[in-house]
């Protein structure tokens, strides 16, 4: 586990241990997903649908999904 800190410009620095695990290096685009109060940084991929498959299954998104579905009909 790293720690990061916030800075006076809002910025964080991406711990080395992080960066070598998501092979990722300076100006690579990254995707952040939040999901409450948990943050998650991913490597951008090719596709976004890939990335974040299976990070929202929560019983609130499958509501919210089923509601908007819904209201389509």
């Amino acid at each position: 586990m790293a720690h990061a800190t916030l800075s006076s410009k809002n910025q964080i620095v991406i711990p080395k241990e992080a960066r070598e695990a998501l092979g990722i290096k300076s100006g690579d685009k990254m995707m952040i997903v939040v999901r409450g109060k948990t943050v998650i940084v991913l490597q951008k991929p090719d596709a976004r649908h890939r990335a974040i498959r299976g990070l929202a299954k929560s019983a609130y998104v499958t509501r919210y999904l089923e509601k908007e579905r819904q209201s389509w009909d």
